[in-house]
């Protein structure tokens, strides 16, 4: 209790370079406020027994302006999407998108903000979306690749079908490049599999699946051949490969192979040997450029399908060239301030790691406003007559001392790099001007002051080596304790091993047994005395 209460113990991160610091996080969660009168006021806001709930909120009292501040919320998962507010002027223009897959059941929207560091691309693992002002470079022949020859080429392109999404069509460029043949898919009927139409250009083909499957079937009045090379009833992706998990046609697919001589529409893809080794390896990225008047236009860079420029109109899908990803631009700003609203999340993605959150109430005489507060974002709040600073996390305590890490260093084992053990150096100084330097590594920590008393009474910082960041060889996170009550403890442990020795190896501490010989000696003999007093 002594050191619950008068102790301190929590965590600083240090990064080798960075000025010393004394701000220490406690494992507490904490509302702090900074309300309009300058003063910042914490709350705490641990929710185990019991959690908020619009029904039963927080009361947490009356703000320096006179409005009730309460917390109606807390959620677990919260998480934060880019929604801009539009402006008369100023600010920067902004894109909203969205991305989509029909064949992984997929779909991703978001906005993007030009001339903003942190939300001006976006990064969906398969590729980047960035948004710049301007208009797209013209695609020269120098970087064009090779579609964009005029000439004739051998074309060989497989291209996945799907009924149930016949606008989400699957191309790979076998070799020279695309033929830019649209396939379709149509529903089978019972005791068939259904008629594949293929369009180039403005001729069209169809031709029953079932009587052509590994079939070469020539495409009257072009230069291709096509051939249909699988059929799936009910397609699904198992371990990396098509496959149909039952013959009921709930998801048709098919893949058809075209192959002859002719112009390429798009430029193949890594497999063709024309392509330079850079377009081999440069990275799938979009960029789109949105220009003054809101015109945007974009430049594609694809590893299958190369690169390529043109204008991109709103509501209008753009095939990607990644896989069957297509985008499609559906609103754009052309003023626009940076907000992000906040919402939790019943069931967040594999692999996302969303904050939890409070949801909080500001009642005043004219207005109520209620808003998300995620962990680690501190957030404003419009009242009167000033706005207010609220952030919710981890409680944070200042301490009498400060911090600086000197060194950390990583022992490996020998002969592999798997770390043995880590080892940090600390040069800490106090408000009196005093400083020490010591290093602290696995159950060996760095006491400030070191002077014995201090040890023994523990009125003494204590630092310990917690964690480390692989990726960064400059951080080390230092957990400090102090604990007022460390010697009590230990005398009251002291006390308790010397009550049981006493207990069981000193006789005259023994209590004898109810069946022992001194004991019936002890009744007998008050019996008799007794019988003498009767």
């Amino acid at each position: 209790m002594i050191g619950r209460v008068w102790g301190t113990e929590g965590t600083i991160t240090l990064f080798k370079g960075e000025p010393p610091t004394n701000r220490l996080l406690v494992d507490q969660h904490q509302l702090r406020v900074r309300d309009t009168d300058g003063i910042v006021k914490g709350y705490a806001a641990e929710f185990i027994n019991r959690p908020p709930t619009p029904q039963r909120p927080w009361d947490l009292g009356r703000l320096a302006s006179g409005a009730k501040f309460s917390i109606i919320d807390y959620s677990t998962t919260v998480e934060g999407k880019l929604n801009p507010k539009p402006l008369e002027s100023g600010g920067a223009p902004g894109v909203h998108f969205t991305i989509a897959t029909a064949m992984m059941g997929q779909r991703l929207d978001s906005w993007l903000l030009a001339d903003d560091g942190e939300h001006n691309n976006f990064n969906m693992g398969l590729a980047t979306i960035e948004l710049k002002r301007g208009i797209a470079p013209a695609l020269t022949p120098a970087n064009a690749g090779p579609a964009a020859a005029t000439g004739e080429a051998e074309l060989d392109e497989s291209i996945f079908a799907f009924t149930k999404s016949p606008e989400q069509q699957v191309a790979k460029v076998v070799k020279g490049g695309s033929t830019g043949a649209k396939v379709l898919l149509s529903q089978p009927k019972k005791g068939d599999k259904g008629e594949v139409t293929i369009t180039i250009g403005d001729k069209t083909w169809t031709h029953d699946v079932a009587t052509h499957i590994g079939q070469d079937t020539p495409l009257e009045g072009s230069p291709f051949t096509m051939r249909i090379d699988g059929y799936w009833a009910d397609f699904r992706i198992d371990n990396g490969k098509p496959t149909s998990v039952s013959d009921q046609p709930d998801n048709p697919a098919v893949v058809v192979s075209l192959h002859g001589l002719g112009v390429p529409a798009a430029p193949a893809d890594a497999h063709a040997p024309a392509e330079s080794d850079d377009a081999a390896a440069s990275p799938n990225k979009l960029t789109l450029f949105i220009a003054d008047d809101g015109a945007i236009t974009y430049d594609l860079a694809s590893r299958k399908a190369g690169r390529s420029t043109g204008k991109l109109d709103l509501n209008t899908p753009l095939p990607t060239g990644w896989a069957d990803w297509q985008l499609i631009a559906d609103q754009t700003l052309l003023h626009a301030e940076h907000w992000m609203d906040f919402n939790p999340v019943t069931s967040a993605a594999p692999g996302a790691n969303l904050p939890d959150g409070v949801k909080i109430r500001v009642e005043q005489a004219t207005s109520t406003i209620e808003q998300w507060i995620p962990a680690g974002w501190q957030i404003a709040i419009p009242t009167s007559p000033a706005p207010i600073q609220v952030a919710y996390g981890w409680k944070q305590e200042q301490l009498p001392i400060a911090l600086e890490l000197m060194e950390f260093e990583v022992q490996r084992n020998e002969g592999s790099d798997s770390p043995a053990g880590f080892k940090s150096t600390v040069h800490v100084t106090d408000r009196d001007g005093g400083t020490a330097t010591g290093q602290c590594w696995m159950n060996n920590p760095f006491s400030y002051p070191g002077v014995w008393w201090r040890t023994w009474t523990g009125l003494t910082y204590k630092m310990s080596q917690a964690s480390w960041n692989p990726e960064n060889l400059g951080q080390s996170t230092i957990q400090i304790l102090r604990d007022p009550g460390w010697l009590l403890k230990w005398i009251g442990s002291v006390l308790i091993c010397a009550g049981i020795f006493m207990l069981f190896y000193l006789k005259g501490f023994r209590r004898p047994a109810a069946g022992s010989p001194s004991t019936a000696a002890a009744r007998s003999q008050k019996r008799e005395l007794a019988e003498v007093a009767s």
